[in-house]
């Protein structure tokens, strides 16, 4: 089987690399098209894959459009070329649309309920939506449940385990404590009129946390020079291992909650936006804090992290909550796998 899968985001790398390797080896053969957003390349590489790129990611509507137009002829080149048997993408309207003039089958991800937009753009071209058991949307005839979130296909057991060395390269031990902040953009079509921190309380969290353990920053935009010196300076694709040994998560970030739940470490999730995924790990697994209220979230989400670094058994008490979640849930990467080599029966029996 040809299977092609386009890039879009650099989470999409994570979400798809095993899938990617499992089908080689597997004998199938995969094509990777990418668009040039973030770090998205640069994973690509740093895990060896080879790719097309598709263009540069554009912020500006008018630069989206004519980028549509443009990605989709560059993908279409691509795909017949190498004629695909299938289409994978986390919501990619560009293979959505080449699969369906290509008369090919289009399979999509989402975990995004407020991602309406772009599935507006992909949806009628799509044949089957993927979706956790969570997702608080009902996309019709096309949608597929599953028991899993998008991060069980990377740091599920079955194929990631940390790596201590990271914390020798910041010069840390099992034994410090140490928070990740993570600071969004704000640029993505579901961010817009959604909240976070003001830069305030970011200087006040800091401060407080600072009395109590290490910070390290990770942001998409630009830090100013008072938090510049917070970076997180290991490579993107460690940054996993980091968050396993971590104290815990605070953030603006909602996959790197999630990454954080799944793992283990406390995370608290600071944005007026609401996830299925989030909030079924905080109401079932009590791993995640949602915290959302504009009025009095920055305000809850200090009091909170304060009280839980007060906690010496903080992480023991997290590891046995995502024991239970793992027992609970099931191997993504496994689930797409299955799902790809029998389409279209796998669709039918679901």
């Amino acid at each position: 089987m040809k299977v092609l899968v386009d890039i879009g985001h650099p989470a999409h790398v994570h979400l798809f690399k095993n899938m990617i390797w499992s089908l080689e080896k597997g004998g199938h053969e995969v094509k990777i098209t990418a668009t040039d957003k973030e770090n998205a390349l640069y994973l690509l590489d740093a895990y060896g894959f080879k790719y097309e790129t598709l263009g540069k990611h554009h912020k500006k509507l008018l630069n989206k459009l004519l980028g549509l137009i443009m990605r989709n002829y560059k993908l279409y080149k691509v795909a017949k070329k190498f004629k695909p048997d299938i289409f994978i993408s986390h919501g990619s309207m560009y293979a959505a649309h080449v699969a369906t003039f290509l008369g090919k089958p289009h399979i999509s991800l989402e975990d995004t309920e407020h991602s309406i937009e772009q599935i507006r753009l992909y949806a009628p071209f799509t044949d089957v939506i993927l979706t956790s058991t969570c997702f608080k949307k009902d996309l019709g005839k096309k949608q597929v449940r599953y028991n899993g979130y998008h991060e069980l296909a990377y740091l599920h057991p079955n194929y990631f385990e940390p790596d201590s060395s990271v914390l020798d390269d910041l010069g840390l031990s099992k034994d410090d404590k140490f928070i990740i902040l993570r600071f969004v953009s704000w640029n993505a079509s579901h961010d817009i009129k959604q909240k976070g921190f003001d830069l305030q309380t970011k200087k006040e969290l800091i401060k407080e946390i600072e009395k109590r353990a290490q910070v390290f920053i990770t942001s998409e935009k630009l830090l100013t020079k008072d938090f510049e010196k917070y970076r997180i300076t290991i490579p993107p694709e460690r940054i996993h291992d980091l968050l396993y040994y971590a104290t815990m998560y605070i953030g603006e970030g909602a996959t790197m909650a999630s990454e954080a739940a799944v793992l283990g470490t406390p995370a608290i999730y600071v944005n007026t936006q609401r996830l299925g995924y989030l909030d079924e790990q905080e109401e079932k697994y009590g791993l995640v804090y949602n915290i959302s209220n504009p009025e009095t979230a920055q305000k809850v989400a200090l009091t909170k992290a304060v009280e839980l670094l007060e906690d010496e058994n903080l992480k023991s008490k997290w590891q046995k909550k995502r024991e239970k979640l793992l027992n609970e849930k099931i191997d993504v990467t496994k689930f797409m796998i299955d799902f790809i080599e029998n389409y279209p029966e796998s669709k039918c029996k679901q």
